[in-house]
């Protein structure tokens, strides 16, 4: 259970640090640009994994998931305006997040923890908020290919270059490594 642990606390951390190359490759006007009506902006997207983040993992393990102090609905008005905000939000919802799982032992990941009344054992409220964020954070990517177009640098592997990054995988000796020891995926 203890590579458990450390492979979900490095899939956070990719995911954390995916967004983030994402955001720091638009302007700050690209960060608050609703595409067409009805879809999120980044801003928006940032300020509901913020709440939610706060949310689900405050008091992780004595109180449920669902704060009643939360307002998830007015997590999706746009009220950011600026990059710092955006970047302060998205910093300190990690932040909660990883001191939450960090605290954890293999003993807790069986525990029964709730949100909204539903029961998760520890290792299935963990997995379930990063199916979560990697989906959020997946709109996030596109959303920024979509504005960036033919200047958009991948955060994978680029376009018609999957040959040679498994070339070069392949040309090396097999081992156990997590996923995220790589610096494209």
């Amino acid at each position: 259970m203890n590579s458990y642990l450390d492979s979900v606390t490095r899939q956070f951390n990719y995911y954390e640090n995916l967004g983030m190359r994402a955001m720091e490759q638009l302007s700050d006007k690209d960060l608050l640009l609703e595409p067409v009506e009805g879809v999120n902006s980044i801003a928006v997207i940032v300020k509901h994994l913020h709440g939610n983040m706060l949310s689900r993992w405050t008091d992780f393990l004595t109180t449920d998931g669902e704060k009643k102090s939360r307002d998830r609905d007015g997590e999706f008005e746009p009220t950011f305006s600026s990059r710092d905000e955006i970047y302060h939000a998205w910093q300190e919802g990690w932040k909660v997040l990883f001191k939450a799982v960090g605290n954890l032992g293999n003993e807790e990941l069986e525990k029964e923890v709730f949100i909204r009344n539903q029961g998760h054992t520890v290792m299935e409220a963990i997995n379930r908020q990063l199916c979560h964020y990697s989906y959020h954070v997946g709109q996030m990517v596109f959303l920024g290919k979509i504005i960036r177009g033919e200047s958009w640098e991948s955060l994978s592997i680029p376009k018609n270059q999957s040959k040679a990054y498994n070339s070069d995988k392949f040309s090396r000796e097999k081992k156990r490594s997590h996923f995220t020891d790589d610096e494209i995926k």
